[in-house]
């Protein structure tokens, strides 16, 4: 009989017309996996085949906007999930609200009669409905029951565990994991003695790991936590790579890109992490209109094996990353969600350094504009803060500029040399994609249809902070906020305490100006200031969205009275409004 090997998570969910979902397994065999949810919403697809692994997305339709059903998984018609001895409540599918003919509300609720339509209700429309979005980065797995955990608490657990103890609760609508759900250079003990059974790690790559196999092992060890598992299948997420998916400072210079490529065990390093990517993490953040028209995923499913097909794709994407697209879109309602690679749609040449190609760049911006009245809040998802500690931003703005040689071949060598060993790599590094990003924010955030945020949402730098930038010509419209969340679960070393409370400083922001003279570089178009934090631990941030009000919370995962085996709980360090409703 054909097992559940991991899943199942729930992935997009659309409340629009006849409710759609997906839903993502992995199983021991082939065979047949459906959903069957209650109210006779359903779903079926065959597995496909990865690298001797079996895979299936799921397809769910005919859901009711507004309700939420509880579900079944099944595989060749024997229920599987959830299991005969499971003690959390049931996973359910919500769906949004849809357009209603009768109060003339649209999709997210928000009280605004269509053109052409008359109110029903005398009393007015009803309440909007909230969105809560909950979002961070920088997970390494729990730690196995019972053992002590070095960094403390996860806070992805510890919300999982709250909610499972509450069924009751309100739970976000929808999780964000901003990077670094995975971290290939940097794992635990039971997996580097999972390794060392298969291979002698005196050999590079060492405990780090090597092909698809033993990234298989990587989601194994984060999405298998039984809490972690639940929450994952009951509410819905989006992902995005950053650098540690694949390796530390992926992609930070061309240089960096040549060295690497030296090494024997990179090429199957970075086709396995291109590769299980797509399949754990890409495949779910698309729509199953994206689905069916998506060639490659066609070609998977349509072969005995896909294993080659997708090979050749990830050498594709890292021979020539225009050709592929991760970023992609999400509309919540009146809320729209642009997830930006930052990582992998890089342009690396000294003097022509980009964030993104010119036609990814294109599509943000395209996405970023378009239908602007039908928009009161637009997320942009970046695994890299725009908006850094002045100090940092400086130093970064500073290497950039001697790494092309603004001051000579000598201070080059050195600016390479510094920009790989302190990770300088941010958008403070491609000076020329921060100025576009703050211009297009500007745009985004004008005129009478503009939006009431526009958020950029971040991790990466192990801390949380929110900052708001003020433009040296015009301010727009929206209220624009750096939010930026990590970890979810990692080490915070006393460096980066000391260090990030240092780049936030007045002395700091001046040493940062005294870099950017010497580099010879130009002040920004946008000043900027941390209104909150910074804060350390593993924490969650949630926007809570209703109508054009939009607030944020930040929660920390905490030892209960100071002791580990007493579990864990979620404390909010930080509440406040960003847009009144």
């Amino acid at each position: 009989m054909t097992g559940l090997r991991l899943g199942p998570l729930l992935r997009y969910v659309d409340g629009e017309s006849a409710g759609t979902a997906t839903i993502w397994v992995e199983t021991d065999g082939p065979c047949t996996a459906e959903v069957r949810c209650e109210g006779g919403a359903y779903g079926a697809s065959g597995t496909f085949l990865i690298a001797g692994h079996h895979y299936a997305l799921i397809p769910v339709t005919g859901l009711t906007p507004g309700t939420a059903a509880a579900y079944e998984v099944l595989l060749d018609e024997r229920r599987v999930w959830p299991p005969e001895d499971s003690t959390f409540p049931p996973s359910v599918i919500r769906t949004p609200a849809a357009f209603s003919p009768e109060t003339g509300t649209d999709p997210a609720g928000n009280g605004r009669r269509a053109v052409g339509t008359a109110s029903t209700t005398p009393a007015g429309p009803p309440p909007a409905p909230e969105l809560r979005v909950s979002f961070g980065s920088c997970r390494w797995a729990s730690a196995p029951v019972g053992e002590p955990d070095p960094v403390g608490p996860d806070a992805l657990h510890t919300l999982a565990a709250t909610l499972a103890a509450d069924p009751g609760a309100v739970r976000p609508d929808v999780l964000l994991l901003l990077g670094d759900q995975v971290y290939a250079d940097e794992t635990s003990k039971a997996t580097r003695r999972w390794l060392a059974d298969r291979r002698d790690l005196s050999e590079p790559p060492g405990a780090e790991v090597a092909d698809y196999e033993e990234y298989t092992r990587l989601y194994d060890e984060s999405w298998s936590d039984p809490e972690v598992r639940w929450l994952l299948s009951t509410v819905p997420s989006c992902m995005i790579f950053d650098d540690h998916d694949v390796i530390d400072d992926w992609n930070t210079s061309a240089s960096w890109v040549a060295w690497m490529r030296t090494k024997p065990w990179w090429r199957e390093r970075i086709l396995s992490g291109l590769m299980s990517y797509w399949v754990y993490q890409h495949l779910g953040n698309l729509s199953p209109a994206e689905l069916a028209t998506d060639k490659l995923y066609a070609a998977v499913r349509g072969e005995a094996d896909g294993t080659d097909r997708l090979r050749e794709f990830a050498a594709e994407a890292d021979a020539d990353p225009a050709c592929v697209r991760w970023s992609y879109r999400r509309d919540f309602g009146r809320t729209r969600l642009l997830m930006v690679d930052s990582r992998a749609a890089r342009v690396l040449e000294e003097g022509q350094r980009e964030m993104l190609d010119a036609e990814e760049a294109g599509w943000v911006r395209d996405q970023a504009l378009t239908d602007p009245g039908d928009r009161d809040h637009l997320l942009i998802g970046t695994s890299l803060p725009w908006l850094l500690p002045p100090l940092v931003h400086d130093a970064e703005s500073w290497n950039a500029a001697l790494a092309r040689g603004e001051r000579g071949r000598r201070w080059a060598r050195f600016g390479e040399a510094l920009r790989r060993a302190a990770d300088l790599e941010h958008w403070a590094a491609f000076p020329t994609s921060f100025e576009k990003l703050a211009g297009l924010i500007a745009e985004a955030g004008e005129g009478p249809d503009a939006p009431a945020t526009v958020c950029v949402l971040s991790g990466d730098v192990h801390h949380a902070y929110v900052a708001e930038p003020a433009w040296r010509t015009g301010q727009p419209r929206s209220r624009v906020v750096q939010l930026t969340c990590s970890p979810v679960h990692n080490s915070i070393p006393l460096s980066i305490r000391l260090g990030f409370r240092f780049g936030w400083s007045r002395v700091g922001r001046r040493l940062g100006r005294a870099f950017a003279r010497h580099g010879r570089v130009d002040a920004p178009s946008v000043t900027w200031g941390k209104t909150g934090g910074p804060w350390f631990g593993n924490q969650l941030m949630t926007l809570t969205l209703r109508g054009r009000g939009a607030r944020l919370s930040l929660v920390q995962a905490q030892a209960r009275d100071g002791e580990p085996q007493a579990g864990a709980r979620l404390v909010t360090v930080d509440q406040r409004e960003l847009a009144p409703e």
